[in-house]
């Protein structure tokens, strides 16, 4: 229950605190404009106030209320309205406080379920497993490539120095063959010169 200094008085009404106070004098005002410049000989205008008032729900203190109330059943004594052709007055506040209390902790707990729903937690969990894969898969690609990086670069290294090694040993390999061929020849053309010789 609210302290003796904390409740304001508007309009023989007690509010526990300043937001709601200002609320209701604002309502004050407006219902004594309304008053002023309402032509209750028109019951039709009148009915067109209060359907406008409800709709787009100008009160909501209990000032206004009870303003809206003071206008419906002027509408049905004095103008003749059936109840059925006056709008009815919306109330949305639970007065019940056991009602309010499970209102608000069942409002609490869907609040707290839909946070716990997915918790931060399992997020950064979820987050962190990504990068991991994320650093595998690019720690697999530079293994794999044939580009020379920080990881396979000696190995990269090595491999072009044996496909090169590998390449002189072919040349060379070609390179005897063919000085054989050579040193065939010119025994061959040795010989031919001696039998040229010989014949003359």
């Amino acid at each position: 229950m609210a302290s003796e200094k904390n409740k304001i008085i508007v309009a023989g009404y007690e509010f526990n605190n300043a937001n709601d106070a200002a609320l209701a004098r604002e309502e004050v005002k407006k219902v004594e404009y309304i008053r002023t410049h309402l032509d209750t000989s028109k019951p039709d205008k009148v009915l067109k106030v209060l359907k406008k008032a409800i709709e787009e729900r100008i009160f909501k203190t209990p000032i206004g209320m009870d303003f809206i109330r003071e206008i419906q059943m002027f509408l049905i004594n004095q103008c003749g309205y059936a109840e059925e052709e006056v709008p009815c007055i919306p109330v949305t506040p639970q007065y019940n406080r056991a009602l309010r209390s499970e209102a608000g902790e069942t409002s609490g707990k869907s609040s707290a379920e839909k946070k716990e729903k997915v918790p931060p937690l399992l997020i950064s969990v979820i987050l962190n497993i990504l990068l991991v894969i994320a650093v595998a898969a690019m720690f697999i690609i530079t293994l794999k490539s044939d580009n020379p990086n920080i990881l396979n670069y000696e190995t990269a290294i090595n491999n072009k120095y044996a496909y090169w090694a590998e390449q002189l040993d072919e040349q060379e390999k070609n390179l005897r063959e063919k000085e054989k061929e050579i040193k065939i020849r010119e025994i061959e053309l040795k010989e031919r010169e001696a039998e040229l010789e010989t014949d003359n």
